[in-house]
């Protein structure tokens, strides 16, 4: 799917491909971008675009207008047109020019999904190719580094921790800050990562070794072949005392609050009868 963002604002712009990197129907698309009309219609003339994504107030010719001209022009190709605004009073407009969908801004990541999926389905009636899923290793995240945007694969993420205003994302080489919450990391990908702390998520797959709290001089710890006696009956969050989580890829050690133990334990015996 090759998706064409068209906005006056860069930050806006930015924000739609950050959403459409983690939407798994759009991880794959190729999106270009246009800052004003003019330069959407010279995209246009040279390439084919499956989905606009449209602004409407923007300098010089509006997103309305450019969506009638293209659709008064039978020599272009007629992509899906998806608008997205701060203002609603253009939604009769909108569907008068054959719009698909009509979003306002801030957009969410669920109306996203929803007109997304709205454009692969007419993309299928008109004859195009349907966006296919990407495999999970092929699942990324946006974040920030240095100055611009870049995609981390999914797999690379050992551990998430909350900090005061944004959140860590942790691989083996490198640390990177987004703005995605804890709770809509957990939601988005449960398969991939296991809360062990409010405010720390890890990676599954990276999960080594469970360490009970020292008790004098002695320590235990659990492995896929050892698993730390049960330690349900205290359900805190302290780190006091806590059990300790070792990950491959990295030396960090993570608490373990008492109430997220019996989680882990259950992963690491599920790891241990798989390699039996």
């Amino acid at each position: 799917m090759n998706v064409l963002l068209i906005d006056d604002e860069p930050l806006a712009r930015s924000r739609l491909r950050r959403l459409l990197t983690e939407l798994p129907e759009t991880a794959q698309a190729v999106v270009d971008e246009a800052a004003d009309a003019a330069e959407a219609w010279a995209l246009l003339r040279a390439q084919r675009f499956d989905v606009l994504l449209l602004d409407i107030q923007m300098p010089g010719q509006s997103g309305m207008e450019l969506a009638r001209r293209l659709a008064g022009d039978p020599g272009m190709y007629h992509p899906a047109i998806v608008f997205v605004t701060a203002h609603e009073e253009h939604a009769l407009d909108a569907f008068g020019v054959s719009a698909l969908d009509y979003l306002t801004k801030p957009v969410r990541r669920e109306r996203l999904a929803q007109a997304m999926g709205k454009a692969a389905l007419w993309l299928r009636a008109q004859g195009g190719v349907e966006p296919t899923a990407p495999a999970a290793e092929t699942v990324y995240l946006t974040v920030q580094d240095r100055g611009g945007l870049k995609r981390v694969p999914l797999i690379d993420i050992l551990y998430c921790r909350a900090e005061s205003k944004y959140t860590t994302l942790q691989t083996a080489q490198q640390q990177y800050w987004v703005d995605i919450s804890l709770a809509d990391l957990e939601q988005r990908h449960p398969g991939h990562f296991v809360r062990i702390h409010r405010n720390t998520l890890v990676s599954a797959p990276a999960i080594r070794r469970l360490e009970r709290p020292r008790v004098g001089s002695e320590s235990l710890a659990a492995g896929p072949d050892m698993i730390a006696a049960d330690a349900s009956t205290d359900n805190g969050e302290s780190d006091v005392g806590a059990w300790t989580l070792h990950l491959h890829g990295v030396s960090d050690t993570l608490p373990v609050s008492r109430r997220r133990v019996a989680v882990v334990q259950a992963l690491l015996r599920t790891a241990g009868s798989a390699h039996k």
